[in-house]
């Protein structure tokens, strides 16, 4: 039996307060009031839809990942056009070189459609998949999208054997219905009108999706205990649930008041969100839009409070400081163009040969362990560094992602360039052994301090705008 094994998610800590993008932009479009309540997940500067891949993947695994047997990725903003992001997202991930990775992109249902795809791989004997749903999606300033949208990203692990939930059945529907495009090379989506978008789609093709799969699963409407689906449309929801004659308690919130949608990510992202309040026995109906429609229906275990391994998407959602500066919004997504100073201008192109020989240590962060005295160390040489052992040749791979850390030493300098200054770096020092200088990310001037606790975390660590190629690598955070 195929089951889904375990979820995690990740939303970006900053929330951009709504209300301040809606008074810096209401001069030109007063309709805009109408949105400005609540907030919406942004990313940092150093995120992108990788990094909240990575940490999504993070959470729902946990340490023990020797059993990946593939690693599936949906985004339509994923960075790279031709270079597969789901192998570096494995690679950042520590997972065997052997694991199978696959793209999915191109529609707002990719979450949903992956979603299935990896339950039939899983089903006919790929091994456990990691499927992983990550969006950032740009949007012009001033607009409704701005405000709609959101960061997000969710994974879900499915394999073989009992697990927490397992799938009833699944349904399809392709329809080139375009509520909004974006033709490659442009940044932005180009959306239609609402009313159309509302009636001839969400209101036509998704109620006959779910009618045909609750009719092939021989579920009765009113026996459905969860109903997620994005819609950032008023009263979309509702209706839906009612037309297909769903209880209007199963409708759950699309958190669109406290992170926006999250794209491709967001039914899935809501799907775990679902699972999480979920108890034994539960049937959770999940629906994506996007020409056409994917519904999936499944039904919770007596295992199901095990499914959560990490934070989870509400851990994540907690985990929140109001950002209410909407210029720096602005500037992290590249919407402005700044005078960034000379010491911005440096060139420091990416070697890939190098990368490549060294990419156990700048993609997974892997150092080495002396297998004489057990010493470890980063990076790993071929000499061990503790002066009573010195041997040679002893060095094991020894990953240092998930070991606990605190702050040594630190600064704040306002002399070397960062898109948000002051830069914080400084010594980390690993619980079990090792120290790296470090970057950090995610504080806040005043709020470090030697001994404060820090976590490893996978972001952008520089951007070649000459080649348009980002650098990766491993940075500090507070726990």
């Amino acid at each position: 039996m195929t089951s889904l094994l375990a979820w995690g998610g990740y939303v970006p800590r900053l929330r951009l307060n709504r209300g301040k993008a809606v008074e810096a932009n209401s001069w030109f479009s007063p309709a805009l009031r109408a949105l400005g309540r609540g907030e919406r997940a942004m990313c940092n500067w150093d995120e992108d839809t990788l990094t909240l891949a990575v940490e999504a993947g993070r959470d729902c695994l946990g340490p023990e990942r020797d059993d990946v047997a593939a690693v599936h990725l949906a985004s339509t903003t994923a960075p790279f056009a031709d270079r597969q992001n789901a192998a570096l997202l494995a690679n950042a991930l520590g997972l065997d070189e052997r694991v199978g990775t696959m793209d999915i992109g191109a529609s707002q249902r990719a979450g949903t459609s992956g979603l299935i795809n990896a339950f039939a791989s899983a089903r006919a004997g790929s091994g456990p998949v990691l499927f992983v749903a990550a969006e950032d999606r740009l949007a012009r300033a001033g607009g409704a999208a701005e405000l709609r949208n959101g960061a997000g990203a969710v994974a879900l692990l499915v394999g073989d054997g009992a697990g927490v939930a397992e799938l009833v059945g699944f349904e399809q529907s392709a329809v080139d219905f375009v509520d909004h495009f974006r033709s490659q090379g442009q940044a932005f989506d180009y959306g239609w009108e609402e009313r159309w978008v509302r009636d001839a789609g969400y209101l036509d093709i998704v109620p006959r999706t779910l009618d045909a799969l609750l009719a092939r699963c021989a579920v009765e409407p009113g026996a459905i205990d969860h109903f997620v689906m994005p819609c950032t449309l008023r009263g979309v929801l509702p209706k839906v649930a009612a037309r297909v004659g769903l209880p209007e308690a199963s409708v759950r919130d699309p958190l669109d008041a406290v992170m926006g949608e999250a794209g491709a990510a967001h039914a899935p992202l809501l799907l775990a969100h679902a699972l999480e309040s979920a108890g034994p026995g539960e049937l959770v109906l999940a629906a994506g839009f996007g020409q056409g429609c994917d519904a999936l229906l499944l039904r919770t275990t007596e295992r199901i409070a095990e499914g959560r391994r990490g934070r989870g998407i509400g851990g994540w959602l907690a985990r929140r400081r109001e950002e209410t500066n909407y210029g720096k919004f602005l500037a992290f997504n590249g919407l402005v163009e700044q005078d960034t100073g000379m010491r911005a201008e440096a060139e420091r192109p990416t070697l890939l040969s190098t990368l490549y020989r060294n990419r156990d240590l700048v993609t997974a962060l892997v150092g080495g362990k002396c297998r004489i005295c057990g010493t470890a160390q980063l990076p790993r040489s071929a000499v061990c560094v503790n002066p009573n052992c010195g041997e040679f040749h002893t060095q094991d791979p020894y990953p240092f992602a998930e070991r606990a850390a605190s702050v040594l030493t630190w600064t704040a300098d306002r002399l070397t360039y960062t898109p948000d200054p002051p830069a914080h770096y400084g010594i980390v020092q690993f619980e079990e052994g090792g120290r790296l200088m470090a970057d950090f990310t995610d504080v806040d001037p005043g709020d470090v301090e030697v001994g404060m606790r820090m976590r490893m975390v996978f972001r952008i660590k520089e951007h070649d705008a000459k080649r348009n190629l980002k650098s990766y690598f491993w940075k500090a955070a507070p726990a």
